[in-house]
């Protein structure tokens, strides 16, 4: 990220800009915009003056009520989007590392958009023996502010895990019938 940073003038910019390129249909207001980037109000704000300020989003409604969406009519926002999509990294190590805090984990894999396959019905495939869930959600908050979009998961015990690939669960052969990158197997699938 970092020099894709430089490149945009700061890590804070390019979350927004990931944010508004991965979610071009969705309006949001300050406090969205705040919460998904992991970012203050006061920087979500100058961010956002500045999109504002190249046309790239566009802002509707009252001071109460503003709202921020993508503008559909900048110039060079086809371009951007590939480009963000293209540069936007999967460090497994770090997703790994980000995990551990929740359990003992068995078997990661990554589905979905971190494949680019959009059909799936998850993104994140964690399993392990005494997950936290709220670890789990934490760290997928945190992945989903670095990578500006929202990341479908899904978390289980290995006990519930191996029951349900055991009787062909429909939610574990979307993952494992579209492409897939496993980042942990101690299970031995």
């Amino acid at each position: 990220m970092k020099p894709l940073a430089k490149l945009f003038g700061s890590p804070a910019r390019l979350k927004m800009l990931r944010l508004f390129a991965f979610n071009q249909d969705t309006t949001f207001t300050l406090a969205d915009v705040a919460a998904r980037t992991k970012l203050s109000r006061a920087s979500s704000r100058r961010e956002l003056a500045e999109l504002i300020a190249a046309d790239l989003v566009r802002k509707r409604g009252a001071n109460a009520l503003m709202r921020y969406q993508t503008n559909p009519n900048f110039e060079h926002l086809a371009a951007l989007s590939v480009f963000i999509r293209d540069t936007t990294s999967v460090r497994p190590k770090s997703i790994v590392t980000a995990l551990r805090r929740a359990g003992v984990l068995r078997l990661v894999v990554l589905s979905g958009h971190f494949t680019g396959v959009v059909e799936p019905q998850i993104d994140l495939l964690v399993v392990g023996d005494a997950l936290e869930e709220r670890v789990v959600a934490s760290t997928v908050r945190s992945l989903e502010a670095e990578f500006g979009r929202e990341i479908r998961y899904a978390s289980f015990a290995t006990p519930d895990f191996r029951y349900r690939h055991s009787v062909y669960d429909r939610l574990l052969r979307d993952v494992f019938d579209y492409p897939h990158r496993v980042l942990i197997d101690k299970i031995g699938l």
